[in-house]
């Protein structure tokens, strides 16, 4: 199995060599890498500080593991962070994160990069953020006796830990020190391949962050002016299948406030959503214009506002009489219903969501709403936005669901703090 493991990595290096020259994300990738354990050597070359790595797959592994970063750095300030991402979509644009020391692109996984990096950093304690298992990486950490945490894991059982050609897979769940999995099935599971003792069921460390994004909102004055005393939806992280799905309701009732956060911001895609939707207006534009004095709140004719920036959507939900969440109209599944159900907002999503717990429990609670078409999906606008009973009732489902599942990252920090994992 390590052999084929071995081709996987070449041919994906390979290939991402291959279409850099036509592909931005590929592009960023790969110079992202370019002489990287230099910048290593030089970031870390007059370093006194214990380290801790933390290491995510992309953006939204990110959010996951913040709070528990955060959380090391106020109890531990003496601490230097070290923060890497393996995709352009987190490393992009985190790379400027106050909350870490050093970031880097996390080096193609074989042996010699997995024991070059560990030997310029010198972590103290590493944290791997629910998923991507590295097996040069994973199995020369444990080598070298360090801590390591994985924080938010999730399981199902048709995973190749679980299967009989699993071996490779199974290691690689054994160099952790301790797994933090967010519900009991995956314990159960973990079981079964006779880890038992170094498995706690800690729940979900996003939770604890789109509660600390809630409590901290700071308004978006641009957003605000937008929304002006209108019923309001916020669609975010949106695909083109999901904007088709919608373009019939905000076309059809322009006394609706639409605000439409796509997940992906290239010119092309936002050149679609304004074809689909008769009156947009980008964000970029309407700020010009406020910060000119050109438009007022009442003279705002548009009804559909496009974000054309990242960074903003957890705020976004705030200003929602109803939010919309993005990718359940395709086959990757529904985008983060939490940044949205944490504000007590009915959270309404297309039918492929099976796969994502949260978005699951819900919807069996009340809080989230799964459709299957357009004619759904307005039906449920409707209902939603005029019968206060419905949206009072999915409301407060969608933020007592939130609320009644925070707490996973003390549980980390507990483990941390007994275990003495940062202490001389």
């Amino acid at each position: 199995m390590l052999i084929f493991y071995k081709l996987f990595t070449v041919l994906y290096s390979f290939g991402i060599k291959l279409i850099a020259p036509w592909n931005p994300k590929a592009k960023k990738w790969l110079g992202g890498r370019k002489d990287i354990f230099n910048k290593m050597q030089q970031a870390f070359a007059h370093n006194t500080k214990p380290v801790v790595w933390m290491h995510c797959a992309s953006l939204g592994e990110f959010e996951q593991g913040r709070p528990v970063l955060e959380k090391i750095k106020a109890q531990y300030p003496n601490v230097g962070i070290l923060l890497t991402f393996f995709s352009p979509s987190g490393y992009e644009i985190r790379k400027d994160y106050s909350g870490a020391d050093w970031i880097f692109y996390l080096p193609i996984d074989n042996r010699a990069n997995a024991e070059k990096l560990l030997a310029i950093t010198k972590p103290q304690l590493v944290l791997w953020v629910k998923y991507e298992y590295w097996y040069y990486y994973l199995t020369a950490i444990k080598k070298q006796n360090i801590p390591l945490l994985l924080i938010s894991g999730i399981y199902r059982k048709g995973q190749p830990f679980f299967k009989w050609y699993g071996g490779m897979h199974r290691k690689m769940l054994n160099c952790f020190t301790h797994l933090f999995v967010q519900n009991n099935a995956s314990k159960e599971l973990l079981e079964k391949i006779s880890l038992t003792n170094s498995v706690t069921i800690g729940g979900d460390t996003r939770f604890d962050r789109v509660i600390e994004i809630a409590e901290g909102f700071k308004p978006i004055d641009v957003v605000a002016h937008f929304c002006y005393n209108h019923k309001v939806i916020v669609a975010g992280s949106t695909w083109d299948e999901d904007e088709k799905e919608m373009d019939h309701y905000a076309n059809t009732h322009p006394e609706i406030r639409f605000v439409i956060a796509p997940h992906e911001i290239d010119e092309e895609h936002l050149q679609s959503i304004e074809k689909l939707f008769k009156n947009t207006i980008r964000f970029s534009e309407l700020k010009k214009s406020i910060d000119e004095g050109i438009i007022a709140d009442s003279q705002i004719a548009s009804n559909v506002l496009i974000i054309d920036n990242i960074g903003m959507l957890s705020k976004l939900y705030h200003y929602a009489t109803v939010t919309f969440i993005g990718g359940g109209f395709g086959e990757d599944g529904v985008h983060n219903v939490l940044e949205a159900a944490v504000y007590g907002k009915p959270v309404v999503y297309g039918p492929v969501y099976d796969k994502y717990i949260e978005a699951v429990e819900l919807e069996d609670c009340g809080g989230g709403i799964s459709v299957g078409n357009a004619l759904e999906l307005e039906a449920t606008f409707n209902e939603l936005l005029n019968d206060a009973e419905s949206f009072e009732s999915s409301a407060f489902a969608a933020k007592n669901y939130v609320y009644t599942h925070k707490g996973a990252t003390d549980k980390i920090m507990n483990h941390i703090q007994e275990k003495r994992l940062l202490t001389n």
